[in-house]
């Protein structure tokens, strides 16, 4: 499972016109799901997004959770995260999982980072044309990949 998280002052989705999930100060998180991925990657995963100390303190030194400073979230499914580009120019999606694999791992991610936030996430649609829009802090952009733990 492949996530960018970045750290935005102001985030919305919107699907055929219609706004469907908007924040403030908090996280856009695009989520990539592959075949191997499995409970434990959607568990470390949540708990290491939660816990991460991105977000201003006082000082305006990163040491602050999104848990800390009670910032909103969206999570949206993003299978190009998982383009293969190593041959020719047009990007390869064979590693991303197929629908009836990604989608329940992608309401599983949301209800687990659900319970770690106890708070209610905002979401896209997945496999809907989404309209993402932000407003990136910093910017502050961060890349994880569950299967390096990195």
């Amino acid at each position: 499972m492949k996530v960018v998280i970045q750290r935005v002052l102001e985030a919305a989705v919107t699907i055929e016109d219609q706004q469907v999930a908007q924040i403030n100060n908090g996280l856009l998180v695009l989520v990539g799901i592959e075949d191997a991925d499995s409970k434990e990657d959607i568990d470390w995963l949540c708990s290491k997004i939660a816990n991460l100390r991105i977000f201003g303190d006082e000082n305006q030194v990163m040491n602050c959770s999104i848990k800390d400073c009670d910032g909103e979230m969206i999570i949206v499914s993003q299978f190009t995260l998982h383009a293969l580009t190593k041959k020719g120019n047009r990007p390869s999606y064979i590693k991303a999982a197929r629908p009836e694999v990604a989608i329940p791992l992608y309401e599983s991610f949301v209800q687990q980072m659900e319970t770690e936030l106890s708070k209610k996430v905002g979401t896209g649609q997945f496999g809907a044309d989404m309209k993402v829009s932000l407003i990136n802090d910093g910017p502050v952009t961060i890349i994880i990949d569950s299967k390096h733990k990195e």
